[in-house]
């Protein structure tokens, strides 16, 4: 997942304060699309008679955080900070989504270079001193992870696949990932509740981003008209219909580019795009797309052609006729067939 959130200055100075070894802790939370600071602690004492004193009150169980707490020891950065990432089980799953997908982006802000060691936790007992304790005697031992472990291992792995595609220069088969404007996401939200039936997005070129155009509503006769002659766009349709006697509706994704009117640069940028788009549409708004069309132009939007192709009819082959083997051992002389040339 690419997403694209902005550090306050506040926070941005924090981060700066600590990298230089002042303070014990720093909450980093996500706001209107913002990483922002939300507490912060001067030491008191040694690290691990400060740290449920400071750490526990900070833990809501209904919102997930990052914290990095300081520790005294140091490395030849300075001192050494503990990442932790707080998701507790009662948080919304798109809260969780949200903060799971940043959390490299917190890390990388701070420099991973202060960071000795990382812990996920889902309740107290994870992140607690006596958890910290435990989770430094299993990295030192072979034994049976947690569930909290599993996860931070998971999100490792899932870390390396958004580090790899995080800048554009450097895209290749895995495809561009622009990050969806505010707008865009709220209309697909809306899409996902059934509140509205048709999307048409756009790719900001020059902001890398991707635009919502509008939301009009559609219904198949509108389609064809709705898909530009001379600009590619990106469609999502809500597609009401009956098939078998069941009443169904299945979000249809179209991608519709006009042939050759377009520069080079927008078919290869829409073409990019496509798949990491669809990805994050599905994974984050749950929305499971029943088809994904590639069109020309508008008028190959009939009814007909959508409902044949969300219902494609199954293929029917028929079995050659295999003309029956003879009976075993009855085959004849053999006979010798000789060139014209042959004496």
């Amino acid at each position: 997942m690419f997403l694209v959130l902005v550090v306050t200055e506040e926070l941005r100075e924090f981060l700066a304060r600590a990298r230089s070894g002042f303070g014990r802790l720093i909450q980093v939370l996500i706001k209107d699309e913002q990483l922002v600071l939300g507490a912060y602690r001067e030491p008191r004492q040694s690290w691990d008679k400060d740290y449920d004193h400071f750490l526990l009150p900070l833990l809501s169980p209904l919102e997930p955080c990052y914290i990095l707490y300081r520790l005294d020891s140091k490395n030849a950065q300075g001192y050494e900070w503990l990442f932790i990432s707080w998701s507790p089980d009662q948080s919304p799953v798109r809260q969780k989504m949200l903060y799971a997908a940043t959390r490299a982006t917190v890390k990388k802000e701070f420099g991973g270079g202060h960071v000795k060691d990382e812990m996920f936790g889902t309740v107290e007992e994870d992140v607690c001193l006596q958890g910290y304790l435990r989770h430094m005697t299993s990295c030192s031992a072979p034994a049976p992870l947690t569930a909290a472990e599993q996860e931070l291992q998971r999100i490792k792995i899932t870390e390396v696949k958004t580090e790899i595609s995080v800048d554009p220069k450097h895209q290749t088969l895995q495809g561009l990932a622009f990050p969806l404007k505010v707008e865009a996401k709220r209309a697909l939200q809306q899409l996902a509740e059934r509140r509205i039936n048709y999307i048409q997005l756009k790719l900001d070129t020059e902001k890398e981003t991707i635009d919502l155009v509008h939301t009009s509503p559609t219904d198949i006769r509108d389609l064809p008209r709705r898909i530009p002659t001379d600009t590619p766009r990106y469609h999502f349709f809500l597609y009401k219909h009956s098939h078998e006697g069941e009443h169904l509706e299945s979000v249809v994704f179209i991608y519709s580019m006009p042939g050759y009117s377009c520069s080079v640069k927008e078919r290869m940028l829409y073409s990019s795009c496509k798949s990491r788009l669809l990805e994050e549409v599905e994974r984050d708004f749950h929305l499971e797309v029943a088809k994904k069309l590639e069109i020309d132009s508008g008028d190959e939007l009939t009814e007909q052609y959508l409902y044949d192709e969300v219902h494609p009819k199954q293929q029917t082959h028929k079995q050659a006729f295999a003309k029956p083997r003879g009976p075993a051992g009855k085959r004849g002389n053999k006979r010798l067939i000789k060139g014209s040339g042959d004496s």
